[in-house]
């Protein structure tokens, strides 16, 4: 099959073949024909499947035949959870749109909105954005909202999961009552569905694949190591690996910036990207893992999703994420678009709970492997490598607790005489100090 039979029109079938696309991928086969037709839908695939070109096709064809209007109103409206997947989407509707008579903008926080307002008031067929700053122009009443013929929300179980619900709903509200919805998502729970129920309309439910699922072409492994000893496995994997491009995963801001700095001491180039670097450093952050300047890239979860690198080879999970959803997230950074890749989890005993809901998630079973010089107990110091073995008394002796008073006699200075009659004393300080 190929994009011809799906519906489209010339001038987005040429600019599909100005990306290099030839077949569609199995989402877009079931789902373009669907959203043509003007239905709502909740659509799942895995992530890196053409989920974006899915509702970004025949949205555009939708406006471009529809009635065009002097003032250009905002008539199709993107909400995506980050920043990075707001530009990600932004690109993909100013790439297959370039041969209509369409504008779009992007709007996210972290910059100065006066270059967004100014192009707002200049009129908008598509925005592409996150849920706070649309609210931020929308009360400013930069925009408006009341001319919304199509609402799509990419990684709809993340917007309405990760505190945007209100936001969300804030938004509908400015809505026009009669529109198209379209939920997009590598992932649903039965609660986001329950909350999706509340948007959509008798929606045409779409799955490419298994709910849930991961790539096949990505190769899962996991260690079994410590914490204190992850900073020096994951350094001994890129370096015998001679690995040029990873992308690595921690939980925390902190843990991310502390991570960098553990790689830049061993001279590995690398940055963080998370919530408290500026736009303009995660932007050049992510324009330096792409180009091959900067080697390792260090991410918290905002960068789960949005980015799109092309045959990335390797992702680690420095720390496995406590949402089991994030880790198909995460992993599907590479494998994207056919391409194999490898996701490697290091897996210390505090987050094996974490690894079983992740294995219940995907239903599948994440084998261990095992690499010389690591293990799961904790590092013996070297300096208790060269004591004598000690005898038990000796043992029992360092382990049992010692009694406050007997504790202070040990430490307290005694007076000569009698050992019976021996008292503790306190030093007497002349008046003058």
């Amino acid at each position: 099959m190929s994009f011809n039979t799906l519906g489209l029109n010339e001038e987005l079938l040429k600019a599909v073949r100005q990306q290099g696309y030839e077949t569609p991928s199995p989402i877009q086969k079931k789902v373009i024909p669907v959203i043509l037709e003007g239905k709502d839908v909740l659509a799942s695939a895995q992530t890196g499947t053409g989920k974006t070109a899915g509702f970004t096709l025949p949205m555009l064809q939708i406006l471009s035949q529809g009635q065009q209007m002097r003032q250009r109103p905002i008539r199709a409206l993107v909400l995506t959870p980050t920043r990075e997947l707001a530009a990600q989407v932004f690109d993909n509707v100013k790439s297959y749109g370039r041969f209509l008579d369409l504008k779009s903008a992007v709007v996210f926080g972290g910059v100065k909105q006066n270059p967004q307002a100014v192009t707002l008031r200049q009129g908008v067929d598509v925005l592409v954005a996150t849920p706070g700053r649309l609210l931020d122009l929308h009360n400013q009443k930069i925009l408006s909202l009341a001319k919304v013929e199509i609402l799509v929300l990419d990684e709809a179980d993340r917007m309405l999961d990760m505190g945007f619900l209100r936001d969300i709903k804030k938004i509908i509200g400015f809505l026009p009552a009669k529109r198209q919805n379209l939920l997009f998502s590598a992932t649903f729970s039965k609660e986001i569905r329950l909350l999706a129920g509340s948007i959509l309309n008798n929606p045409i439910p779409i799955e490419a694949t298994p709910e849930n699922s991961t790539v096949e072409k990505i190769n899962q492994k996991a260690y079994r190591v410590e914490k204190d000893q992850k900073s020096a496995f994951l350094i001994q994997l890129i370096k015998e690996g001679n690995w040029k491009q990873v992308l690595v995963f921690t939980r925390t801001k902190h843990g991310a910036n502390k991570l960098c700095k553990s790689l830049l001491s061993k001279e590995i180039s690398s940055l963080a990207i998370h919530g408290n670097k500026s736009q303009q450093a995660r932007t050049k952050a992510l324009e330096g893992f792409k180009n091959g300047s900067i080697r390792i890239l260090v991410a918290t979860d905002i960068a789960a999703r949005g980015l799109d690198i092309p045959l990335l080879p390797h992702v680690i999970n420095y720390e496995l994420p406590s949402v089991p959803e994030d880790y198909v997230h995460r992993i599907g950074r590479t494998g994207r678009a056919g391409a194999s890749g490898e996701a490697i989890s290091l897996v210390s005993g505090e987050e094996m709970a974490y690894l079983r809901d992740i294995e219940k998630l995907t239903d599948q079973k994440i084998g261990f492997d095992k690499i010389e010089g690591f293990h799961a107990t904790a590092p013996i110091k070297e300096e208790v490598r060269k004591q004598e073995p000690l005898t038990e008394k000796q043992q029992n002796n360092q382990t049992r607790p010692i009694p406050r008073s007997e504790k202070n006699r040990r430490e307290q200075p005694k007076r000569e005489g009698n050992p019976e009659n021996q008292k503790r004393f306190r030093p007497k300080w002349p008046k003058n100090r």
